[in-house]
């Protein structure tokens, strides 16, 4: 089978807590780019031949480590790998969810299925899906890809893979900074799903779902 390969970025620099979602300027901390470092070690040893990352400045880059192992390979930038879109956006969430219970927002909070905040689940994970059977394509039986994108596509594109309800306990998404979920395909279907943490010593205490 092909293998492709999903890093989900590394911490980013956002002290206030904004919901940063698309917005430009957001870019790694510190420890978000050692995280990156030491997550690019996961691929040092693959036959890796191509390489493919969300155009948001926290995934160019966390996949920066991961390119410079291969430099005969060109970075493609696929929006299909971008994150999910939230009308929150640009508001602060903080530890206490404070956008979420202002009264403004409110009428954005009637469906937890679709979701009605944002970009439904169904076309996240089609989209993510694509990008992912894409790689494969590019890569052959047997080849091997390493993409960089974003929590909720990751999860939501495992979980269609899966055969399991795209809507989800966001606490729950096994997912962490920068961890790899590896998407077995072949014959144009996700086969099996490997799950790894290679920066799993720098993980700060707390939630990662994020952005």
């Amino acid at each position: 089978m092909a293998i492709v390969h999903v890093m989900r970025h590394g911490q980013v620099d956002n002290p206030r807590g904004v919901l940063y979602e698309r917005l430009p300027g957001y870019h790694l901390s510190g420890l978000g780019r050692q995280m990156a470092e030491q997550a690019a070690t996961f691929f040092a040893d693959l036959p890796i031949t191509h390489l493919r990352c969300s155009p948001l400045e926290r995934a160019q880059e966390s996949m920066r480590p991961i390119a410079a192992l291969f430099p005969l390979v060109d970075v493609v930038t696929d929006t299909r790998l971008i994150e999910a879109g939230n009308v929150f956006a640009g508001q602060v969430m903080g530890s206490t969810g404070a956008a979420a219970k202002s009264p403004r927002n409110w009428r954005y909070l009637t469906d937890p299925f679709r979701p009605s905040w944002g970009e439904p689940y169904a076309d996240i994970a089609r989209r993510m899906t694509a990008g992912i059977l894409a790689a494969a394509e590019t890569v052959g039986l047997g080849g091997q890809a390493a993409l960089v994108s974003h929590q909720l596509p990751i999860w939501v594109a495992r979980l269609l893979a899966e055969g399991k309800h795209l809507w989800h306990d966001p606490r729950k998404r096994e997912c962490t900074l920068a961890s790899v979920t590896s998407f077995h395909v072949d014959g144009g279907y996700i086969r099996g799903i490997d799950y790894a943490e290679p920066a799993r010593d720098l993980l700060p205490a707390g939630p990662h779902f994020g952005f």
